[in-house]
């Protein structure tokens, strides 16, 4: 089986003020005279690691039940890091999300070649890496517009956010255990999941998104997590998503 190309890239982030690495796939038979999807991920090396992505992409592509993408995983630096930049009251917040859509979306782009355009980019995370997916799609719907949401902290913030965003602009893949109702947090305290992920769905569906929403059985673990990437990919980028049209044409 053909394998794709894992790169490590950095970029100065003037937002953030700090270097911020990058781990950049390229799929099997790359080529810079096609276009390409675009997803960035949260928690990037616990998608490598945990999720197995790049080997789980490889295999989809070969197979053919997704299109060939590319895919820009970003590591945390430390768990108090990630909280800072993920959670929806974290201080870094806004600026992490000013340094996806401003800095990393335009540094990619200039690398690689992609429809620059919200439909064909896609944010995904778990936990704390999905809110801040879900948050950066409300706030730079022109940017972003699509996001895969592996049982995501949800505050009232972002609900009020979902509720006031357009339903033609947000294309959605969201799950969340049923065991979720008392997750150990990193803060040190235990949060009920399940209940604002079930207000959110309910909101998603009130309003009319385009999305897939699942109940699991099981808790807040890339165990369970990890059998939900396929179904996600596959229902975000089928095949013939998008023409990969010649850059000369």
């Amino acid at each position: 089986m053909a394998e794709g190309k894992m790169l490590e890239e950095k970029l100065f982030s003037k937002h953030l003020n700090e270097e911020m690495e990058v781990i950049i796939y390229l799929p099997p038979q790359y080529s810079p005279l096609y276009k390409y999807p675009l997803f960035i991920v949260q928690d990037g090396k616990d998608y490598i690691r945990f999720g197995k992505m790049p080997k789980l992409v490889d295999e989809l592509t070969q197979t053919n039940e997704i299109q060939k993408s590319v895919f820009a995983f970003l590591p945390y630096k430390t768990v108090e890091d990630r909280r800072r930049k993920y959670h929806p009251d974290g201080d870094q917040n806004e600026a992490y999300i000013r340094f996806l859509a401003d800095e990393l979306v335009p540094f990619l782009e200039n690398l690689f070649p992609s429809f620059q355009m919200a439909g064909s980019r896609f944010l995904m995370g778990d936990s704390l890496g999905a809110s801040v997916s879900l948050k950066a799609c409300l706030e730079y719907p022109y940017t972003f517009g699509n996001a895969i949401l592996h049982s995501p902290f949800v505050n009232d913030d972002l609900l009020n956010m979902t509720q006031n965003a357009k339903p033609g602009s947000l294309k959605l893949f969201h799950i969340v255990g049923d065991q979720e109702n008392e997750v150990e947090t990193t803060a040190h305290t235990v949060d009920n999941f399940l209940e604002p992920n079930q207000k959110l769905n309910q909101v998603v569906t009130e309003k009319g998104f385009e999305a897939t929403f699942q109940l699991f059985q099981g808790g807040h673990r890339w165990t369970y997590w990890q059998p939900f990437l396929k179904p996600s990919l596959t229902y975000m980028l089928p095949t013939n998503t998008f023409d990969l049209e010649s850059m000369s044409s």
